[in-house]
């Protein structure tokens, strides 16, 4: 890069702060479009039997991209097409059955106004969004949103930046706006980011992620305590289930129940197992969610829980399990 001067003394924070001021006024403002029109775009994008296919250049194409993609997660579905491209072939993605969104903040791109012709012949709804109801676009589309604004935070005016806050804006309004209308879910949005965080915590199961086998911790009820903490230790668990040959629960053994029996003085190599152990004990079923599970481990301050049928031992599942799967 080279080396440029800089105005002496130039205040860098009451320049930024500058700027999020000019773009909080052009947010206040973009209220008076939340109108009619944005009812109209939402029901219409809301009965779409095709997908919303945003178009835009520069700027607007990448908020155009942004939008796509917040439709997309929310349960409307959607995806971009570079208007550039979209004349020289992309344009085949586009359906009868589809709606087009294409911003422009002039309302005068020609990329986009070259393709209009030919969507209206295809009878593809056309939504612009522009601030410029006066443009060419807006006159030409079926549904306009205004997204006009009254300065740029750019001191040229040339930069689109409060131009394309509000554009970013107007289309969270809608995305958010129709996932309130679906009733749409976390649960739904779970499906659609199963990489994520969010994914992990709610759909992951505790069947998923439960020791089972030769894995779970757990002696019969003729053991003696020395056989359970021995048990204990090869499992690495930090507890044991005590249970008969077929699986079925008579009570759990913890390091904490170890803690408590020793401060009592019992003898560690004549005690028997079933008259220290906690009879019944805390369980969760295989099918719930992983996140239900560590609800569940975290009111009752405990690191680990059986996973039962009923009374019927299936697994056992640990804190450091649902750390591992991203859970926690």
């Amino acid at each position: 890069m080279s080396h440029v001067e800089l105005q002496p003394g130039f205040d860098f924070q009451q320049a930024g702060k500058d700027v999020l001021r000019i773009e909080r006024e052009g947010l206040a403002q973009l209220d008076q479009y939340i109108n009619d029109d944005f009812s109209h775009a939402c029901e219409k994008i809301a009965h779409c039997r095709g997908k919303v296919v945003v178009m835009g250049m520069g700027k607007s194409g990448h908020i155009g991209r942004k939008m796509a993609a917040t439709f997309a997660s929310t349960g409307t579905p959607a995806f971009f097409v570079h208007p550039g491209e979209a004349a020289h072939g992309d344009l085949g993605m586009v359906t009868p059955q589809d709606i087009v969104i294409a911003i422009s903040n002039s309302g005068e791109s020609n990329e986009i106004l070259a393709l209009i012709p030919v969507l209206k012949r295809l009878h593809v709804p056309l939504l612009c969004m522009t601030g410029r109801p006066e443009s060419t676009m807006a006159k030409a589309a079926d549904i306009h949103l205004c997204i006009r604004v009254p300065q740029e935070a750019c001191p040229l005016g040339l930069a689109p930046t409060t131009s394309t806050t509000a554009t970013l804006v107007m289309g969270d309004a809608m995305a958010v706006a129709l996932l309130q209308a679906r009733g749409f879910t976390k649960e739904d949005f779970a499906l659609s980011h199963p990489g994520g965080a969010l994914g992990r915590k709610l759909l992951l199961r505790v069947n998923d992620i439960m020791h089972t086998g030769d894995e779970i911790p757990h002696v019969s009820k003729n053991a003696t305590l020395r056989d359970a903490l021995l048990e204990i230790t090869r499992k690495n668990l930090g507890m044991t289930v005590i249970c008969d040959a077929d699986m079925k629960i008579a009570g759990i053994f913890t390091d904490g129940d170890l803690r408590r029996i020793l401060d009592m003085g019992i003898d560690l190599h004549q005690a028997k197992i079933v008259d220290v152990m906690t009879p019944g004990g805390i369980r969760v079923r295989p099918g719930i969610l992983a996140v239900d599970a560590l609800n569940v481990m975290q009111s009752r301050h405990i690191t680990s829980v059986m996973v039962a049928d009923g009374d019927q031992l299936v697994g056992v599942i640990h804190m450091h399990d649902l750390l591992r799967a991203g859970v926690v």
